[in-house]
């Protein structure tokens, strides 16, 4: 099929990612595209799919531990500051830098910084070692409950919302898995009268901290996202004539290299790669978990306790097992177990976990996140890319001792040999 394909596309999300050898797998797919000249064709490409509007975009706009000179040659040259040459620390950098007391503030816009991080009770840690935590959110979440020694929630409007500032009724723009700028504006009454929208409450937290240090009119942007785009425009390729394009377009896309076979290498040509194929020698009574999220959640967000795409309902301790697997070891469907994860002589513990017979692959297990969070170590990584491996956690299971399991009988887990047990207690 795609041998004989003109318009192939590849899509991809954390489970290629979220492995030791994540960037080999997205190199790998890049080759398979490639040779087949899916890249700069109409039509195809890749499509790395993203579970938020905007997370590329936030990279697209320099929030990025290591920042080109380029760009930091941009934001001297419009902001009149001096830019920090040193590289910052991306998320699981961050994590050690707080334990080990080198950050002592934590500020996040939004986001559930403690659910969507590995190892639990180590990131705990470190929010704990901190001076100063501070949240700002739309909703409360699990990371308001560990704080530094002071901490501050400063709540905000959501992107429903809407947003009027002294010039008139403001928007956003997000940038989509496609390259494409969109807009975005809130049409919902605001919850809270007194709610300042995150670009009022960065603004005005510049503002108070510089002062006449800064040349930057930090009030004039809370007043009109405008001049924020307009700075943009000055800052960041591809967005010259910001809000002239949103004006008369509603949309554009950004450039994209590829896609006109421009290839920035030392030949001016695409490379291929050449990647090892990575074994797993799993022991006897191990398996390969991954995390995956319900129906009912939107990253760290469970709206609910149902998960219809698997039959699962009113709980979110379970752990999916093939059935050979399970009749192999002598587990039964609802059999409650700890979940144990073994990383460079390091243990780490989940416990009762409620056993789904499902249809995914021998030697492997799946369970909801960020319940088993707890057992992704911190410094088992993505070589290249640091990102945290939460696809692919060697575990073992023990019974637990601490709850009665419910016993599916033998026609519930032969009917369902192809699917998971229609309700799990």
């Amino acid at each position: 099929m795609y041998a004989n394909s003109k318009k192939t596309i590849c899509a991809w999300c954390l489970g290629v990612t979220q492995q030791r050898n994540g960037v080999d797998n997205v190199s790998m797919i890049v080759n398979l595209l490639l040779v087949g000249g899916n890249i700069g064709r109409p039509g195809a490409g890749t499509v790395c799919v993203r579970g938020h509007s905007n997370v590329q975009g936030d990279r697209t706009m320099g929030v990025w531990e290591r920042p080109p000179k380029s760009f930091l040659e941009a934001l001297k040259k419009e902001f009149n500051f001096e830019p920090p040459q040193k590289w910052g620390y991306d998320t699981v950098e961050t994590m050690h830098a707080m334990f080990d007391g080198d950050v002592k503030v934590f500020l996040a816009i939004s986001g559930n910084f403690l659910s969507n991080t590995p190892d639990t009770v180590y990131s705990a840690h470190a929010m704990q070692r901190c001076k100063l935590t501070a949240h700002v959110s739309t909703k409360l979440n699990r990371s308001h409950l560990i704080t530094g020694e002071r901490a501050l929630i400063l709540p905000c409007l959501g992107r429903t919302e809407e947003d009027i500032q002294a010039s008139g009724k403001q928007f956003l723009t997000v940038e989509d898995s496609m390259g494409i700028i969109n807009p975005s504006q809130g049409f919902l009454p605001p919850a809270s009268l007194d709610l300042m929208s995150d670009v009022a409450v960065v603004s005005n937290l510049a503002h108070a901290t510089l002062g006449s240090r800064t040349t930057t009119n930090w009030l004039g942007f809370a007043a009109d996202y405008n001049l924020i785009r307009d700075a943009i425009s000055r800052v960041i390729p591809g967005f010259e004539n910001f809000n002239a394009r949103l004006a008369s377009e509603g949309f554009f896309y950004l450039p994209n290299a590829a896609k006109h076979r421009i290839f920035k290498t030392s030949s001016g040509k695409a490379k291929l790669s050449v990647c090892p194929i990575p074994r797993h020698h799993l022991e006897p009574d191990e398996f390969l978990l991954t995390t995956i999220r319900s129906h009912d959640q939107f990253n760290s967000t469970i709206y609910g306790l149902n998960d219809r795409y698997r039959g699962v309902f009113g709980g979110r301790r379970v752990l999916f097992l093939n059935p050979l697997d399970m009749e192999a070891r002598n587990l039964r469907a609802g059999q409650i177990v700890d979940i144990y994860s073994h990383f460079e002589g390091e243990v780490r513990k989940a416990l009762r976990f409620a056993i789904v017979p499902y249809s995914i692959a021998r030697r492997s297990a799946a369970a909801y996140y960020p319940e088993t969070n707890v057992l992704i170590p911190v410094r088992s990584v993505a070589a290249k890319s640091n990102q945290p491996v939460s696809k692919c956690i060697r575990i073992t299971l023990t019974p637990s001792d601490s709850v009665e399991a419910r016993h599916f009988s033998k026609a519930d887990l032969d009917r369902n040999m192809d699917r998971v047990v229609p309700r799990v207690p």
